[in-house]
Formats: structure tokens, sequence, C-alpha cells
């Protein structure tokens, strides 16, 4: 295939050619009065020229406006692109094609797909684009809008195969746990697919992350138990970690001598005041009668 790089096209000074072409069609009115004045048959074989040249030019003006382009075409021939705003004179013979350069949205809509684990999911994107290379935008892909959208859909599908939906390590990157990781991602796959067509990605995001209807209630169920045992985890390793300081700073300060059985006893007390998750009542004991 034949690669086009946008190279800027040959144009001249739009208001310039038209006072031209309207001096060149004044002045054929006016030889062909002379000629009518003068019963001068010949005349006309420059008048008419000189009117057919007229009307070539007046079919070579285009108006560019900002952020705007125009793809010139001759015979088949990419012959350069105007990307200046303002109005211009152009070879009359060229076919122009309109390219917009301004930013574009792709919202893309809700997609049903399953993630890294199987579940099924519903992903939206919304990605954020424009065009900066109008020749690539023209020749290379048959329609690039509709390039843009197909692309952009496939690589939100591919995207949520790869990641999870969510995962309890927090150093692991998930659709819901780090969305912008996920959302770089998707901008670096979006800009390697759509090169080719000449457009730059500038930003991309989620802007729809849900389970599909069908599991919704039980993955919620599923995530409410995963959060309870995490939390559990950590009201464990917390209490262990307090046990074994108190164990250490009564030793250490001699405050009291603890056999075997009496920390086990004191262990078993001390976790089930710190882990219980209702409140513990306290039991004094002042000691016995006969101690």
């Amino acid at each position: 295939m034949e690669k086009i790089a946008e190279k800027s096209a040959n144009k001249l000074n739009g208001f310039l050619m038209l006072f031209l072409s309207i001096a060149i069609m004044a002045f054929s009115i006016y030889l062909l009065v002379v000629g009518i004045d003068v019963e001068d048959a010949q005349i006309l074989w420059v008048v008419i020229p000189l009117m057919i040249i007229s009307f070539l030019m007046l079919s070579g003006f285009i108006v560019v406006q900002p952020n705007d382009s125009r793809v010139l075409i001759l015979f088949g021939k990419y012959t350069g692109t105007v990307r200046q705003s303002g109005f211009y004179w152009v070879n009359p013979f060229t076919v122009r094609r309109k390219v917009s350069l301004r930013i574009r949205n792709f919202n893309s809509q809700k997609i049903k797909v399953n993630d890294l684990h199987g579940n099924p999911i519903e992903i939206g994107a919304v990605i954020v684009w424009k065009v900066v290379d109008s020749a690539k935008a023209v020749f290379d892909v048959e329609n690039y809008e509709q390039f843009v959208d197909i692309q952009s859909e496939t690589a939100i599908r591919t995207l949520a195969s790869e990641f999870p939906y969510d995962v309890n390590e927090e150093d692991k990157p998930s659709l819901r746990g780090t969305p912008q990781v996920i959302a770089e991602s998707l901008k670096n796959t979006l800009q390697n697919r759509l090169e080719v067509a000449g457009v730059d990605i500038l930003e991309s995001r989620i802007s729809h992350l849900a389970y599909a209807q069908e599991i919704a209630q039980a993955m919620l169920r599923r995530q409410q138990a995963q959060a309870i045992i995490a939390a559990r985890q950590k009201i464990v390793e917390g209490a262990v970690g307090m046990v074994e300081m108190a164990l250490n700073m009564l030793s250490e300060q001699k405050i009291v001598t603890l056999d075997e059985d009496k920390k086990a006893t004191m262990v078993n007390n001390l976790m089930v005041a710190l882990v219980s998750e209702t409140e513990v009542q306290p039991i004094i004991n002042t000691g016995t009668l006969y101690q």
C-alpha cells in the first residue's frame, strides 16, 4: 500500500485572484461590446476564451475555517493540504475534500463483555481524539470516522478482557481499583491502532463500569464478604501485635512473672477483648478467701 504523508498545498491569495477574475471578465465584456460596435466577429476568438478562463477561475476559490482543512486531489494525485484558515484560490480542476481538525468525542455504548476472571460486566468509555494528518485520514482508510468508532469499541472489549473487575491486592491493577492505569493502557492501545488513520488520541477514560445484571447481586454479596474477611484479618493482625507488645513490656519491666499457663490465659483474654465484635465486660479478680 502506498503511504502518503501530509504536505502543504500550493495556493494563492483569494482576494487577489478574485480581483483578477473580475478584471478579466470586465475586459472580455468590454471587448465584446467593442466588437459589436465595429461589427468585427473575429474578436469573439478572444472574448470567448477570456470568459471561459474567468469562469474557471471563479470555481477555484475556497474558504478554510479555523481548525479545518482541505485535501486537494488533481486527477487522482494528492497535491497537498490547505490548513491555514482564510480565503484562497487553488487549481480549479482539483477535488477538495474537507477534513475537520477539531477535537472530537467518541462516547461508546455500554458493551457487555467478560473480564479476566470470566465475569460478565458492562463497560463504556469516552475517547477524545482529533485528526493530525489529513492525508492519512483520507487515503489510508475508507472512512476515518467509522474507523475510529470500530477500533475504539474493539480496544475497549480487548482491555476489559485483560483486567479483572476488582482484586483484593491493592498493588494489582483492576478495572475498578486503578482507573488511571486502565485509562492510560486504553489510550496507548488506541493510539497504536489509529495511527494509520492520522488520528491522535488526546484522552481516554472509563465512563461506565458495572457487573452485568444477572450476576450483580451475587457479586455484591461476594464483595461484602471479601471486605468483611479483609477487615477481620487486619483486626487479628493488630490484636496479635498488641498482645505481643503487652507480654514483652510486662516481662521487660518485671511487673509480674507469668508462667506458660498464665501467659496462655492472658493471651486468650486479650484476644477476646480485642477481636470481639461486642463490647467486653471486664471481671476484676480480687483474690480468694484461702489465697
